[in-house]
């Protein structure tokens, strides 16, 4: 069972970009809000070379990641063919405009 941590309001994310969860052990959280208002996390290390996601170009469902342009699906963490990978995602939510992440 998981527990939903606040983390903050939807508004404090900008459309189409990031904001970063720094847990005490695992790495760094990447949460996203796309043009239609949806929230997803994931781990913030792109499967190829480990370049941050949070700091890629949000479109649609997926982020491009700013090293060397790899395309990684928001709602499943894995690599747009024809690269091959993945990075971990995280649940998330938004609840009364309060962004939750599960922990």
């Amino acid at each position: 069972m998981s527990n939903w941590k606040p983390v903050c309001p939807l508004e404090d994310i900008p459309q189409l970009g990031s904001r970063i969860v720094r847990p005490a052990t695992g790495g760094d959280i990447a949460i996203f809000r796309n043009a239609a208002d949806e929230v997803f996390a994931l781990h913030d290390k792109c499967p190829h070379k480990g370049g941050p996601l949070s700091q890629g170009i949000v479109h649609g469902k997926r982020v491009t990641c700013p090293l060397h342009g790899w395309n990684i699906g928001l709602d499943d963490g894995q690599a747009v063919a024809p690269d091959v990978g993945g990075c971990r995602k995280f649940a998330v939510r938004v609840d009364n405009g309060m962004v939750m992440l599960a922990v």
